[in-house]
């Protein structure tokens, strides 16, 4: 027995003991998971009739709650929208014709991805995974599939999509919105927190700590932890 107790297999005992301890402290979800700009959410989900988590779960998705990001094929901001795709809601939905000038804007930036979640819902007959789907592979190629019967529009059958990318935006997209539920639930929008005042220096300063903190924390690390003891 003195063989099994080496060094390495200690350290990861206690690391372990150390990770299930802190996932019991409420605090350390909402490091985890956290909720920026909560003003702007709550406004937009009662305006578009959205759950507030689900916006944060895109957001999570998208862009890890950086404003500024851009990616490499040219989607902008929080809930990371292409100028052309925001160019077509400004046509629709009657918000500024500016609006493409300021996308890394939070406010402009979720009012938009907000309004085209609300109509890819309305599209698919609220049908949350087809919705999640167009928000990634363009609403063409979903009705597409659809259509054609390539996709049956099933969270199930996700592996009939043809894009292996739009399968893992739909599983991260739908992990991140439970657990947004279970770590705020719905109180949580009646009093919102302090991080509502954060500047975007603070932002970025709690964001680096929350990645950190995802690493170590993730179901990924703990399986891998166990399966090296």
């Amino acid at each position: 027995m003195k063989g099994f107790w080496t060094k390495g297999r200690i350290f990861f005992l206690l690391l372990l003991f150390l990770v299930f301890f802190l996932l019991n402290l409420s605090w350390v979800w909402r490091w985890m998971y956290p909720v920026y700009y909560p003003e702007i959410i709550k406004k937009a989900s009662e305006q578009y009739q959205l759950n507030p988590h689900l916006i944060l779960a895109i957001i999570q998705t998208e862009s890890k709650f950086l404003h500024h990001k851009t990616s490499k094929k040219g989607a902008i901001g929080l809930m990371q929208i292409m100028n052309d795709t925001a160019e077509w809601i400004l046509e629709r939905s009657g918000y500024a014709k500016n609006a493409t000038q300021s996308l890394q804007e939070p406010e402009i930036n979720i009012e938009l991805g907000s309004w085209y979640l609300r109509y890819l819902l309305d599209l698919y007959d609220g049908n949350l995974i087809a919705a999640l789907a167009a928000y990634n592979a363009g609403q063409g190629n979903v009705t597409r599939w659809l259509k054609t019967g390539v996709w049956d529009g099933n969270y199930s059958t996700i592996n009939q999509i043809p894009y292996g990318e739009t399968r893992h935006y739909i599983q991260r997209v739908i992990y991140n919105f439970e657990r947004y539920n279970e770590v705020y639930g719905d109180d949580y929008w009646y009093s919102i927190g302090f991080t509502s005042h954060l500047n975007h220096l603070d932002v970025k300063f709690f964001m680096l700590i929350n990645t950190c903190t995802n690493v170590f924390f993730s179901k990924f690390q703990l399986q891998n932890m166990i399966y090296l003891l």
